[in-house]
């Protein structure tokens, strides 16, 4: 092997992707008002569709209105449907399928709307989803933290809480009535055009706009899409930030006419559709200027969920936390920060529960206590934070729960009462079969 040969490094698919985004990155970063327009070509390359499909894999979902599922498609073979895929992409006869919806329960007793894409939609969708985002990824703002690469929930409670700890404690917590399903198509792509022009990249985002929603109750095609992008579609995140990203810049001071934030030092964090206002003090006015924006954006606040609090006499709900200030025992008339998992995440942690054990009557202790070790650690993990969160009341709730339902679950797994029931299922599934008990877990930090 020559020395040339030898200081050759042969990059992954993945790692040729990196770069390519990268580059995008730092274009669109020094250049805020470029506009991209060749992009196309590398949405149907073989490299981009294949790292497109391991994504989709990964994130698993069921299928579309196809009824091809993964499985499916591995058992006939992933390149010739990649081929097949990137050739209706080359051509330009690509044209995404109907979505599918289905209704998912909410934590209030209502329904969401899901849209389904099919496995080959959503592989497309994701493929132009890596190479737009870099691109819109130089324009967002600090201030948003949902559905972005190196951004999470954990960030955005970190920013509320270093905001309320400033003095920050007036506090208009918002509800954006079904953003997901009222995006105004035009306005969004006025927006998406901004920094893109290649005008095949933009019928692509189109289509998948005005692609046809069926469900169990529609015969044929299904139902005409005019506004929205449905919840569960892989690009639909992205254009959501997109779209949110003006009232981001109208917060921040970045669009004339807006200047009362400003001068009110009114912060902004969001994390997808919902988001919080904190400052000093937040006047009628600067909620009037809100919803004047939001209305200019064919939006609207939910009267009923949106609430102004001051923190410092009663608490709110964000990403599933209770932020509250609570009296010191020590120190007579001082208050500090509080924050802790809410009651409606409990509450929904109880369900889960329920829901791994109901699956879960089959199995012995071993595999009973695994599906119950990753609800509880997932959980945990999501709720800890360093420094920031208090989850010792929880993990005791969460200790009681378990222990209420594994005896119930035990006592009704047979006419006659199990041997675990008699010994105590909490206790032996924890000594025996490494059942997690929520007290002594310990978030593993993760140094950067």
């Amino acid at each position: 092997m020559s020395h040339l040969e030898e200081n050759v490094i042969i990059k992954s698919d993945e790692e040729k992707i990196r770069d390519f985004q990268y580059k995008l990155y730092q274009k669109a970063k020094q250049e805020p008002n470029y506009r991209f327009y060749i992009l196309y070509d590398k949405i149907h390359m073989k490299r981009f569709l294949k790292e497109a499909y391991k994504r989709c894999k990964a994130n698993d979902g069921s299928c579309g209105v196809d009824g091809v599922t993964f499985e499916k498609i591995e058992s006939t073979g992933v390149e010739e449907f990649l081929e097949k895929l990137g050739k209706t992409l080359k051509e330009k006869s690509y044209r995404p399928q109907a979505v599918k919806r289905v209704m998912i329960p909410k934590a209030n007793g209502k329904m969401r709307p899901l849209g389904i894409p099919t496995i080959a939609d959503r592989v497309v969708q994701m493929s132009c989803k890596m190479v737009i985002e870099p691109i819109f990824e130089a324009d967002f703002e600090s201030s948003s933290y949902g559905f972005r690469p190196k951004k999470s929930a954990e960030q955005a409670i970190r920013a509320i809480q270093s905001e309320l700890k400033s003095g920050k404690t007036e506090v208009y917590d918002a509800d954006l009535s079904a953003y997901f399903d009222t995006i105004p198509h035009d306005k969004l792509m006025k927006l998406v055009g901004k920094r893109i022009s290649d005008l095949d990249v933009l019928h692509l985002i189109k289509m998948w706009l005005k692609a046809p929603v069926k469900d169990d109750e529609d015969k044929g095609c299904g139902r005409k899409n005019k506004v929205g992008t449905p919840q569960g579609g892989v690009i639909s995140p992205l254009l959501a930030n997109i779209y949110l990203n003006l009232l981001d810049k109208v917060i921040v001071n970045k669009i004339k006419g807006y200047e009362i934030f400003r001068k009110l030092k009114i912060s902004i964090v969001r994390y997808a559709d919902d988001f919080v206002l904190l400052g000093k003090e937040i006047p009628k006015e600067a909620i009037e200027k809100l919803n004047e924006i939001l209305g200019k954006m064919g939006l609207s606040l939910n009267e009923e969920k949106s609430q102004q609090v001051t923190v410092e006499e009663e608490s709110f709900d964000f990403l599933g936390f209770t932020f509250r200030y609570e009296r010191c025992k020590y120190v007579k008339g001082r208050k500090f920060l509080r924050v802790i998992p809410s009651k409606k995440s409990l509450k929904k942690l109880d369900d889960n529960y329920g829901e791994v054990l109901r699956k879960g009557r089959v199995l012995n202790g071993e595999l009973l206590s695994q599906r119950i070790n990753r609800t509880t650690i997932g959980w945990l993990n999501y709720f800890t934070i360093e420094g920031i969160t208090t989850t010792w009341g929880a993990k005791s709730k969460m200790r009681y729960m378990l222990f209420d339902k594994l005896q119930r679950y035990f006592k009704k797994k047979s006419q006659r009462k199990c041997k675990l029931y008699h010994k105590g299922a909490f206790s032996e599934l924890e000594k025996y079969y490494g059942l997690i008990n929520p007290i002594a877990y310990r978030k593993t930090l993760v140094k950067a």
